[in-house]
């Protein structure tokens, strides 16, 4: 009986040892599982937030971009027109443009500087020969019709003698022949180097005139180029600002990479300074052992308003904080639960055994 009795109690510790180990095991596994997915939604967070961050940056800087610098190059065709003043007296080529673009945006943005061309592809006809030169008349005008600037160039024909002409006649005959080259000549008219719109009188449009009732031309097409450097009326101001155009213009790679950097960097201070302040929105990222402090010392504030309001609960206080503290308390109380339901088992397998064998 003793013998079946020792098994039995040593049986019964090896399963309640089992349990334990296989609750600890458990414990810890799951403990690993919460950390282990707390860190993955850290991690997706950041990465989230990194996401948010780089495209904002990006964002901010193509923005400022097109906001910043002008257009670059703005070419439009000029479709000049006559007007009959008799019967046998035309007017001047006149042609009349606009100097917005589709979306109703200035080509030109005051303060920077644009070299104006216009394009005439003229003919080598004996007309154009003998005309010699010929003044070109531009006139800029604002919202309400008056004109803002004027700008005059005098051109003509470049010279070939008539033995280059034929020469060239006869070499490129075939080409002539099947349309693939004309006898005509590109004449570029410059007509301002740095032309510098007003800003209190910005140009929308324009008016060339050709000086010319015989001049003869297939077609012509002008072209605004933006210079990106220094000069204007407010030399000082629009220098710093054309050099920074000039660099944005130059170098698109650096400067896309620094402004973007830049952003991130400005965006990432902002954020960092907001979770400092408040830190509670966001309790498991960054600020977790901060967060557990403040909770602490609230706890504290609060057990010590409570105990202010009730001081007749020391005692109860004290005896609660007893067991709280006191390792030896909890030690033994646990200890003697476990023993009471040893006993309870061991006196029902007694019993158990009893009963077998009557």
């Amino acid at each position: 009986m003793e013998d079946l009795n020792t098994e039995g109690h040593s049986i019964h510790e090896l399963n309640t040892e089992i349990g334990d180990l296989l609750f600890e095991i458990h414990k810890v596994i799951t403990g690993l599982g919460a950390r282990i997915k707390q860190k993955v939604v850290q991690t997706a967070n950041v990465l989230c937030m990194l996401y948010l961050l780089i495209f904002a940056a990006i964002f901010l800087y193509i923005s400022f971009y097109y906001i910043f610098m002008p257009t670059a190059s703005f070419v439009t065709p000029v479709h000049f027109h006559y007007r009959m003043l008799s019967d046998s007296v035309c007017s001047l080529p006149v042609a009349n443009f606009s100097l917005l673009s589709t979306n109703k945006k200035q080509v030109m943005t005051p303060g920077q500087s644009y070299q104006i061309t216009l394009d005439l592809e003229m003919p080598e006809s004996p007309t154009n020969m003998k005309l010699g030169m010929f003044l070109v008349k531009m006139s800029c005008y604002s919202h309400d019709g008056q004109t803002v600037d004027t700008l005059m160039q005098t051109t003509m024909l470049h010279y070939r003698s008539n033995l280059l002409q034929t020469l060239e006649t006869v070499i490129l005959l075939p080409l002539m022949l099947m349309g693939v080259i004309e006898q005509k000549q590109h004449v570029l008219v410059e007509l301002h180097s740095a032309y510098i719109d007003s800003s209190y009188k910005p140009s929308i449009g324009a008016v060339i005139e050709i000086q010319s009732q015989h001049v003869q031309f297939y077609k012509a097409q002008l072209y605004i180029y933006a210079h990106f450097r220094g000069g204007g009326i407010f030399k000082h101001n629009v220098t710093k600002v054309s050099q920074y155009r000039c660099a944005l213009y130059h170098y698109p790679f650096i400067s896309a990479v620094v402004g973007v950097m830049s952003n991130f960097l400005f965006l990432s201070g902002i954020i960092f300074i907001g979770f400092v302040q408040d830190s509670s929105m966001w309790p498991d990222l960054y600020f977790g052992k901060w967060n557990m402090v403040r909770k602490w010392k609230a706890d504290i504030l609060e057990d010590m308003n409570q105990y202010e309001r009730n001081p007749h609960s020391e005692e109860n206080c004290t005896g609660m904080k007893t067991n709280l503290l006191d390792p030896s308390v909890v030690r033994s109380s646990e200890i003697m639960n476990n023993s009471s339901d040893k006993m309870e088992d061991t006196e029902v397998m007694e019993t158990v055994k009893t009963n077998s064998l009557l």
